[in-house]
C-alpha cells in the first residue's frame, strides 16, 4: 500500500467536501438537504403518520392548486405518491390525530380526513368558519384546535374539531386576526405567532382550553407571514417566512420559550422560503417546498431537515 501525505491545504479541502456532504451544520442544528420532492409547490400543508412526512395540496410550479399527496420516507430517502385530495386546494392546514391526516381551509370550510390504512379520503363536517389562508392548527387531546386563516368574518375565530363525534366548536377567539399564521401545542396550551390581516404581526398569543381565554406573550423578534413552525423539545421553533408588502423574503430562525417567556435566534435558513409547514420526527424538523419568490408563485422541490443538536437539547 502507498502511503500519500497530502499538503495541509488539499488536506483542508477534503475536510470541507466531507463537510458539505453531510450537512451544514449551525448554532442550535444541522442542515440538510435530501432527496427533492417529485413536484415543486408552495402554500402547502404537511403531517407524519408513520414515520413519514405527508405533503398535502399547495400551489404547482404553473400557479394552479393541486389535489397532489406526496409523501417522503426518510429511512430511504425517496418519494412516492398517496391517494390525491378530493378537490385541488392551496394555502390549506393540516393536523394529525388518530392516525389519521385532516385538511381543512379550504374554499367553503370543507374537512377531508386520511385514512393510510385504505389510502383514502373521505369528507367530514364542514367549519363553522372559513379557514383560508393557512391557519394555525394545533392538536390537544386527540381535539384539534383551527384559528385565523383568510374568510369571514375576522378572521379571529378558534374552533375546535373532534374527530371521534365529527363536530366542531367555536371557542374564544384571538385577539389578533391573521392569516398565513401557524402555532403548536406546548404542555396542552395552543401557541399561535405571526401572521398577517394587512402588515406582517409579530404579535404571540396562547389559548388555554381549561379557561377558554388566551394571553398575549413576548412578541417575536422578527414580524413575518408564510413561515413554518414546529415545536421541538417545549419550544416553539419558526423558520422563513415573507414580508410581502416590504417584498422581503424572510430566512430567520427563531425559537420561543414558554418556560422563561424569551425568543432567541439562531443563524438563518440556508434557503429562505415561504409559503411553507414544517413537520417533527423526533428531533428532525421537516420543511419540504415553499416559494422563493417573495409574494409570488416560484416554488421549489426542495426538501431540508434541520436536525436539533445534542447541546440545545441539553440547555433546556
Amino acid at each position: 500500500m502507498v502511503r500519500q501525505n497530502f499538503p495541509a491545504p488539499i488536506f483542508g479541502l477534503l475536510f470541507w467536501l466531507i463537510f458539505v456532504s453531510t450537512g451544514r451544520t449551525q448554532n442550535g442544528g444541522t442542515w440538510q438537504t435530501r432527496a427533492p420532492m417529485p413536484v415543486s409547490r408552495q402554500e402547502l400543508a404537511t403531517g407524519v403518520l408513520n414515520g413519514k412526512v405527508y405533503v398535502v395540496g399547495g400551489y404547482d410550479a404553473d400557479a394552479h392548486s393541486t389535489a397532489t399527496v406526496q409523501v417522503y420516507n426518510p429511512t430511504t430517502d425517496t418519494w412516492t405518491l398517496a391517494q390525491a385530495l378530493p378537490i385541488a386546494v392551496n394555502h390549506n392546514a393540516a393536523a394529525v390525530a388518530g392516525g389519521k391526516i385532516y385538511s381543512f381551509g379550504a374554499g367553503v370550510g370543507e374537512t377531508f380526513v386520511y385514512d393510510p390504512n385504505s389510502n383514502s379520503w373521505a369528507a367530514r363536517a364542514s367549519s363553522h368558519y372559513v379557514h383560508r389562508g393557512t391557519a394555525a392548527v394545533g392538536v390537544i387531546n386527540n381535539r384539534i384546535y383551527v384559528t385565523g386563516g383568510e374568510g369571514t368574518p375576522s378572521q379571529r375565530e378558534l374552533e375546535v374539531y373532534d374527530p371521534v363525534a365529527n363536530t366542531w366548536t367555536v371557542k374564544a377567539p384571538m385577539s389578533v386576526p391573521r392569516n398565513h399564521t401557524a402555532g403548536g401545542v406546548i404542555n396542552g396550551k395552543f401557541y399561535v405567532v405571526g401572521g398577517r390581516a394587512g402588515p406582517s404581526t409579530d404579535a404571540l398569543e396562547v389559548y388555554n382550553p381549561q379557561t377558554n381565554t388566551w394571553s398575549t406573550l413576548a412578541p417575536m423578534p422578527t414580524a413575518r407571514s408564510g413561515f413554518a413552525a414546529a415545536v421541538v423539545n417545549n419550544e416553539l421553533w419558526v423558520f422563513g417566512g415573507e414580508d410581502p408588502q416590504t417584498l422581503v423574503l424572510r430566512a430567520e430562525v427563531e425559537v420561543y420559550s414558554p418556560a422563561t417567556n424569551s425568543w432567541r435566534q439562531l443563524p438563518n435558513m440556508p434557503l429562505p422560503r415561504h409559503g411553507i409547514w414544517a413537520s417533527v420526527i423526533g428531533n428532525k424538523i421537516y420543511i419540504p417546498g415553499g416559494g422563493t419568490t417573495p409574494a409570488l408563485i416560484n416554488p421549489t422541490n426542495t426538501n431540508q431537515i434541520f436536525t436539533v443538536s445534542v447541546a440545545e437539547r441539553a440547555a433546556l
